[in-house]
Order: C-alpha cells, then sequence, then structure tokens
C-alpha cells in the first residue's frame, strides 16, 4: 500500500471511530440518562452543530418518536429526520437564518416544562448557527467583533468565548428558557474537551438535576487511527502536544519531527491550529497551511509523507477536508511555476495543492471533532 492510501486509511479509521450516531445512542443508554428517560413526563430531541442530524438520528432510535428540532448548516442533508424538525442556518458565519433558527430553538424549549426532559445534542459549528445577539446588540456588530478575533489567530476557546458573551442564548441562556430537565450530550472539538466551549454552550446551565457527557472527541479518532496502523504492523507514535498555535509551524514542528523516526513509523496528531490572515484574503485553510509548511521541511525526503485534514469534511475556504504533502510537494510545484513560500505569505495555499493534485476531498463527514495529520515515514 502506498503512502497516500494509508494516510487516508488512518482518517477513515478515525472518523467511524467518532460517528456521532452511534456515539449518542450508546450514551443514551447509560444507565444514569435510562433513568432520566424512564421518569421524564415528556422527552424532547434539540441537536445544534455539523454532527446534529447523525446525533439527532442515533437519539430518535434510541429514545423513539419524539418532539424533536434539528439545526444543521445549509446545504447538509436532512435524510431521516422527522417533516418539519429541520432549520437550516449559516455556516462559518450567521445570518438572519441564524437568528431565525435561534428564536425557533427558544420557541421549542420554551414549550416544555416541570416533569419534562430535552436531551440536547451539541455539536461543533452550532455558534454559527445558532445566533442570537444580547439586547442592544446587532447581528452586524457581533459579527464584526467576532470576525476582528478570528483575524487575529484566536484560539477556538477565546472565540466562543466572545460569542458566548454577546449572545441571548448562548453560554447557557438557551438551557435557562426552559423548566425542563436537560440532558446535554456534546461532540467535543474544543481543547480540553470542555463541554462549555463547544458550540459556546447553549444548554448548559447551573441546575443540580441535569446531565452533561461528551460522547466523543479527536482524541477517539487518534486512538482508532492508532490501532489501524497497528493492524497493518506500523509503528505508533501518538504527538503528546495537542495540535494549536500557526498552522504553519505546527506543521514544520511535525516535519522535523517525523525525519527522526524510524521507517515504518506514522505520528498522530489531532487539535486545531489558527491561522492569522490579516489583511490577506487569499483561498485555503488552515490544514492545507498547515501541510504546505510541513512540506516545506520535507522538501527532497522521498520517505516522508502526511494528510492534514479536518474531521468535519471541509478547510476553510478550500472546499476540500485537507491535502496531501510529501518530499516532492515543493518541487513539483516550483515546476509548475508556483512558489510555496509566496502562497503561505499571502495564506492562499488552495492553488498550490489544486494545481498538484493533492487535496483531500471528501465532502461534509456529518461529525466534527478538530483536525488529524497523520505523517509517515517509509525511507528505508
Amino acid at each position: 500500500m502506498g503512502a497516500r492510501a494509508l494516510l487516508e486509511a488512518l482518517y477513515r479509521a478515525a472518523l467511524e471511530a467518532v460517528e456521532p450516531g452511534r456515539r449518542t445512542r450508546a450514551a443514551l443508554a447509560e444507565p444514569s440518562l435510562e433513568r432520566a428517560r424512564r421518569s421524564a413526563r415528556r422527552i424532547g430531541i434539540f441537536a445544534a452543530g455539523k454532527a446534529a442530524a447523525a446525533m439527532a438520528r442515533g437519539a430518535l432510535a434510541e429514545l423513539g418518536p419524539c418532539k424533536t428540532f434539528v439545526i444543521l448548516p445549509k446545504g447538509h442533508p436532512s435524510r431521516g429526520l422527522p417533516r418539519g424538525s429541520v432549520a437550516h442556518a449559516s455556516h462559518p458565519e450567521p445570518d438572519a437564518s441564524s437568528m431565525s433558527a435561534a428564536r425557533r430553538a427558544l420557541r421549542f424549549f420554551q414549550s416544555f416544562g416541570e416533569g419534562d426532559l430535552i436531551v440536547c445534542l451539541i455539536s461543533g459549528g452550532a455558534s454559527s448557527l445558532l445566533a442570537l445577539p444580547r439586547p442592544g446588540l446587532t447581528l452586524a456588530e457581533k459579527r464584526h467583533a467576532i470576525r476582528e478575533l478570528v483575524h487575529e489567530g484566536a484560539s477556538i476557546v477565546a472565540v466562543n468565548r466572545l460569542r458566548a458573551s454577546l449572545s441571548a442564548v448562548k453560554g447557557g441562556r438557551l438551557g435557562r428558557a426552559t423548566r425542563a430537565r436537560l440532558a446535554t450530550l456534546v461532540l467535543s472539538d474544543v481543547p480540553g474537551d470542555r463541554a462549555a466551549v463547544v458550540g459556546s454552550g447553549p444548554t448548559l446551565r447551573a441546575h443540580r438535576g441535569d446531565i452533561v457527557r461528551v460522547v466523543g472527541s479527536n482524541a477517539d479518532g487518534i486512538e482508532a487511527a492508532a490501532r489501524e496502523a497497528r493492524r497493518r504492523g506500523l509503528r505508533v507514535v501518538v504527538d503528546s502536544r495537542r495540535l494549536s498555535g500557526d498552522a504553519r509551524r505546527a506543521g514544520r514542528r511535525l516535519a522535523a519531527r517525523t525525519k527522526r523516526l524510524r521507517p515504518g513509523t506514522v505520528l498522530l496528531s489531532g487539535g486545531e491550529t489558527t491561522v492569522a490572515l490579516g489583511n490577506s484574503h487569499g483561498w485555503g485553510g488552515r490544514c492545507l497551511e498547515l501541510a504546505l509548511g510541513a512540506a516545506q521541511v520535507f522538501d527532497r525526503d522521498p520517505g516522508a509523507a502526511l494528510l492534514a485534514a479536518g474531521s468535519d469534511g471541509r478547510d476553510g475556504s478550500s472546499g476540500a477536508a485537507g491535502a496531501f504533502a510529501d518530499g516532492s510537494t515543493v518541487s513539483r510545484a516550483r515546476h509548475f511555476g508556483l512558489d510555496p513560500d509566496a502562497a503561505l505569505a499571502r495564506h492562499d495555499t488552495l492553488p498550490v495543492f489544486s494545481r498538484l493534485g493533492d487535496l483531500f476531498v471528501t465532502g461534509p463527514t456529518g461529525t466534527n471533532v478538530g483536525d488529524w495529520v497523520f505523517l509517515v515515514e517509509t525511507r528505508s
């Protein structure tokens, strides 16, 4: 098997391990949640985020027919969900559809009361899909403040903290719209798997009877990729540092580490890097930028190869999940008259990987636990 096929197989194994429907159904079968279900007068299902459709299908399979409301990104299919239960909203930036979805969510929560249970299914992307500015603030003002922070290269934790402070529904405010008991199941894409950070924590309130569970995370995918690599007879090294910080620097660090590995070894890393765009308006994403940064270190090393890809299937404005890179990436780019250094400086990495045929395209995966970077050293 070639390096590229191997790297894709590791990604697929990681993706399968965090399948949201199966993870949701398993969590709902746990004793504490089963007791909460049995004691509830009525049960509702609320889901928001990139994994909302699969999580809601898993919940419906476990709970049976329930009053349901699901918020999905525009373009994501709603197959298998009850008719009339779905709203599509804007991602990655909110618009009027996000405000409409938030108002509908408030009405949904207000329709439940004492003795009821709402199963809340939250995944990454919910912050944009569920947006209602706090009183006295316009959506344009909120978007501007968040956009400025994102362009500075701020972490998802900092961005979601700001989102919650500017919102009428985030930071537990949606949850406080009902007297029903809440069981929040979270698919995590944030450092430390802090449930309150995912989707800016719309349903997490200080209520003694509520239940909170993280049902899947980036690390679960890494563990599955490690099992798959060992099954194929490879040595495995898991990066002890969560993937974070500037994307190209993270790529260079991982590539340099790969050069020190023994042949037949894979290095696995997960998390989420950042790109400080400044005034640049190029096309690409953090995974593409990481891959090209790594390629600069790999240059002319015939044994090194990498796949950097988002678990959600979308990397920035690239239209791809991520990209492959190896020791020939830089030289091939220059052969076609492309300048990798200039592409990184302009944050315009998509043209490079598109011309080389090295984009990794999956389409929306229906999950979201951050990014994975898989590297292999095959030199003899």
